[in-house]
This record gives C-alpha cells, sequence and structure tokens, in this order.
C-alpha cells in the first residue's frame, strides 16, 4: 500500500515551509512544487526551495515557469517600475498583491495532484495575520477545492489543506521550531536576494513574528 501523497506549493518562504513540515509530520510522501513567476526574488526563492527540498527530502519536486504574470504586471513584485512599499502594513490590499497568483497556483497543483494521485494540495495562506491578501482567505480556498473537484475525474478527490490559515505569525514560528524546520533556509523579503531589506510589508511581518515569539530570526538583514 503506497503512502499517502500532498502536493506542496512551497515559495521557499516560511509559511509554505512550514506547511510543508506539517504535512510530512502527518504521515503525507511530499511533492513540492514551487513556481518562477518573474518575481524581484525569483532567483532567491528558487534556492531556498532548492535546500529546503532537500531538507524535507521530498518524493518529487517541480518547478514551473509563469512567464506571463511579467505581462500582467499591476503588482510591485512583478513589475520594476512599481515600487515596494516599505512604510509598514497597511490596511486595504497592497501593491504587492499578485492578481489571481494563489488561484492560477492552485489549480497548476491541481493538475500535478490529479497526475501524481494525491489526496492533498497544501498551501501556507495565512489569513489573520497577512498583508490583507484577498486570495489567502479561507473561504476562497475552501472554493477553490469545490471547483478543482468539479473539473476534475470522477476518482479525483483532492482536499486543499491550509494548516496555518488562523495562525498568527508567532504561532507559525514557534511550530516551526517544534517541528526542525530550517528557518534559515527561507526567504520572506520582497526586495532583496543578499541580505533581507527589514521594512517591506513580508519582512516586517517576519521580523515582528520572530520577536513576540522571543527568539532571533538566522537570516541576515541590511
Amino acid at each position: 500500500m503506497r503512502k499517502k501523497r500532498a502536493v506542496c506549493i512551497m515559495s521557499g518562504g516560511m509559511d509554505s515551509t512550514l506547511a510543508a513540515y506539517m504535512m510530512q509530520s502527518r504521515g503525507y510522501e511530499i511533492i513540492g512544487v514551487h513556481f518562477n513567476y518573474d518575481q524581484r526574488t525569483q532567483q532567491k526563492e528558487l534556492e531556498c526551495f532548492e535546500s529546503i527540498a532537500q531538507a524535507l527530502d521530498v518524493s518529487k519536486k517541480y518547478t514551473l515557469d509563469l512567464d506571463f504574470f511579467k505581462q500582467l504586471g499591476a503588482s510591485a513584485l512583478t513589475d520594476r517600475e512599481i515600487e515596494v512599499p516599505t512604510g509598514g502594513v497597511e490596511e486595504g490590499v497592497p501593491v504587492t498583491y499578485v492578481p489571481f497568483r494563489n488561484g492560477i497556483f492552485l489549480s497548476m497543483a491541481a493538475a500535478i495532484a490529479e497526475k501524481e494521485t494525491a489526496e492533498v494540495i497544501a498551501i501556507g495562506v495565512v489569513e489573520e495575520d497577512s498583508s490583507g491578501y484577498p486570495d489567502c482567505r479561507e473561504d476562497y480556498i475552501s472554493a477553490m477545492q469545490k471547483a478543482i473537484n468539479l473539473g476534475t475525474k470522477e476518482e479525483t478527490n483532492i482536499t486543499i489543506a491550509m494548516p496555518l490559515v488562523h495562525l498568527k505569525k508567532s504561532e507559525i514560528v514557534a511550530k516551526a521550531l517544534e517541528l526542525h524546520v530550517p528557518l534559515e533556509l527561507t526567504w520572506s523579503c520582497y526586495k532583496n536576494e543578499s541580505k533581507a531589506c527589514g521594512v517591506c510589508d513580508s519582512c516586517r511581518l517576519r521580523l515582528k513574528g520572530f520577536a513576540l515569539a522571543g527568539v532571533k530570526d538566522p537570516i541576515e538583514y541590511e
């Protein structure tokens, strides 16, 4: 009898890495999926994914290039003419939101899950303590699960796991330490690929999480 499988969307960041480790701790064989979408820190995120996949001992990995995101633009992560905000997390949807990114990622992951006969797709979305992205909401992910199962073979039955959705960043740090997640291999910065900037929304949320958890972030900052 084969081991149950989970397709894990892995950006190289702290949240998706913890989600993959949580699925492994639940007895799943991990299939790692990473997306290059011409984001500012694409090379660094890819390097982190490769290192994490090795540490996690994934059974198979997919790296998919989605260069059309550059044509779409409309986000500070994919359009170099839009500045990454550094003034702190504000109300509303920030300019770092990439239009329907998680919907596209989940659609691609669904194709892989159906091919690999995986029972689960895992995604590290965080609703309560995030930048306010609409495609990180639990209701939305649940709706995508229904759509995926309507659009796949009758014998395909995929659950989308979002084990972090109601956690705060400090709880994510604590859980990652509990599971011995190599946080030094993860990357959260939206701007830089060498030393993290420390002032973009993602860095601020990460640093606050470590501070509230009472531990030092192992990556370097400017």
